[in-house]
């Protein structure tokens, strides 16, 4: 399990790899091509499109967390009546999502100034939007078993087959005449090669998998819902946060305006999202412990991905301070002077919010979803009533603010505390075992970066900056080890 548990990481971390190399690519290849206006709308579709992820009802994580804790009984006829169930629910919805994406193409052109974009392109838009939604939401029953049955190799080698097609894809055929129609059928046909690959997937690593009326029960559909019902406020707050930015700032500003925060966004998001991905790692496999009471087990898993998580994010806040306007300048060029301010204030709050999304995982694995639902939904409302508080004087800075403002008040002070409570870590335990054995890697990779920035104006392109990377990835990387090996000393030591 230990071997399965670093093998999940790294896959989860090499499909992030991949997806930011494409991404590195991609983004500056589509604004060249279809220009900062018709890219800012895609943006805005996207963001309205994105809220009907929320018609999943927190089903994703219910899968997930009932195939794992079934599996480790060896219950197969439980995880059958499961996965039929939500898939019978998910059809449903899918139907619904159909409807809504007509009546909304019907009338869109009536509500907002699209620019350039004639009505005929905007209704066939927001209609392959629509059928790229139903895909992946039914395609999402069967990644949730592969996640449950920890095989995330696999989940991701999907979502990487998918993604170089889209690449290749986009290249392609992207022009600036019919942009967002070409871009929409790119989506819906990567979606179905990536779908596609999981429901053969699912069915080959769980053999015993069957979908069929006679396996329907409306006591287990129950069940599942009294799960989803936080899961889905977990994930009304996390499209909340994700997707209101950008339709604030297009109804404030105009579609055009989305790019500059969408740049840094994006970047926050490449930085933080292989961090992130523990806590998903780490939803399954809190299930399997808490289903053994492998009490012990879970507690080293919890201190390892914790100290992992927070060591990375604030090393790469420090990189972002010294040198983040150089790695933008690189990737995206010299047109987006707010990036760089909006890029420190969300990467700060990720500082928290990162090795939060851990314990939420372990969390929601061992069962514990109220709570965690609850205060991730209040952050979410906080955090639209600032953005709407700031937005007018303050700008796109404040849109940055309200986002990072309600992380530190929420997750450090409500969420930490009851996560440590139900691992059972005291607070002077966390701070010796978790924050303190990161204090000097990230002194010294500090001393770095200050000594670098005040000797050396780099260049605003990829060779120096992927220097600098190295060189203050080497300086962390090696402190690390030297400190980790002298905690395994004294551990033997000890014992």
């Amino acid at each position: 399990m230990k071997h399965r548990l670093k093998l999940n990481l790294l896959a989860s971390w090499g499909d992030h790899l991949t997806g930011v190399l494409i991404g590195l690519f991609l983004m500056p290849f589509v604004l060249r091509t279809i220009g900062d206006e018709q890219y800012g709308v895609w943006l805005f579709v996207c963001s309205i499109a994105g809220y009907s992820g929320l018609l999943n009802l927190g089903f994703g994580e219910t899968v997930s967390r009932f195939v794992a804790h079934h599996r480790a009984r060896g219950e197969v006829d439980r995880i059958n009546q499961i996965v039929t169930g939500i898939g019978s629910v998910y059809l449903a919805m899918s139907v619904l999502i159909l409807i809504v994406s007509g009546v909304i193409g019907h009338f869109a052109f009536a509500w907002y100034d699209w620019g350039t974009l004639s009505a005929s392109d905007l209704r066939t838009v927001i209609v392959l939007l629509g059928l790229n939604v139903v895909t992946g939401l039914l395609g999402s029953v069967f990644g949730g078993v592969i996640i449950g049955v920890q095989r995330f190799d696999l989940e991701r080698a999907a979502k990487a087959v998918s993604g170089i097609a889209r690449l290749v894809m986009t290249v392609v055929f992207l022009q600036k005449q019919q942009a967002l129609t070409t871009l929409a059928v790119i989506f819906l046909v990567t979606t179905l090669i990536e779908n596609i690959g999981l429901v053969l997937i699912a069915f080959r690593q769980l053999p015993g998998l069957r979908i069929g009326f006679r396996h329907f029960r409306r006591s287990t559909l129950q069940e599942c819902f009294g799960f989803s019902v936080f899961a889905l406020l977990d994930n009304i707050a996390s499209k909340l946060i994700e997707a209101t930015d950008t339709v604030l700032i297009g109804l404030a500003f105009g579609s055009k305006a989305i790019v500059p925060y969408y740049v840094a966004q994006r970047l926050m998001t490449f930085i933080v999202q292989p961090l992130q991905l523990i806590g998903n790692v780490a939803m399954p496999r809190g299930a399997e412990l808490e289903a053994g009471a492998h009490d012990a087990r879970l507690r080293v898993l919890v201190q390892k991905g914790l100290g992992l998580a927070f060591l990375l994010t604030t090393a790469f806040f420090i990189g972002a301070v010294y040198f983040g306007d150089e790695v933008l300048t690189a990737w995206i060029g010299q047109g987006y002077p707010e990036s760089h301010a909006i890029l420190l204030i969300l990467l700060g709050s990720q500082v928290i919010a990162t090795p939060m999304r851990v314990l939420r995982g372990v969390l929601f694995g061992m069962g514990h979803v109220r709570l965690p639902a609850l205060v991730y939904f209040a952050e979410a409302v906080t955090n639209l009533g600032l953005s709407l508080l700031l937005i007018k004087p303050f700008g796109l800075i404040g849109i940055a603010l309200g986002t990072a403002i309600p992380v530190v008040l929420f997750e450090a002070a409500v969420l930490m505390p009851f996560a440590l409570s139900k691992l059972k870590f005291a607070p002077r335990e966390f701070l010796h075992a978790i924050v303190l054995p990161q204090c000097l890697p990230l002194l010294l990779l500090w001393t770095y970066s200050l000594l670098v920035a005040s000797c050396w104006a780099v260049p605003g392109t990829w060779g120096p900056v992927l220097l600098v990377a190295v060189g203050g990835g080497i300086v962390l990387g090696l402190t690390w080890l030297a400190g980790w090996k002298r905690q395994v000393r004294r551990s033997a030591l000890m014992s």
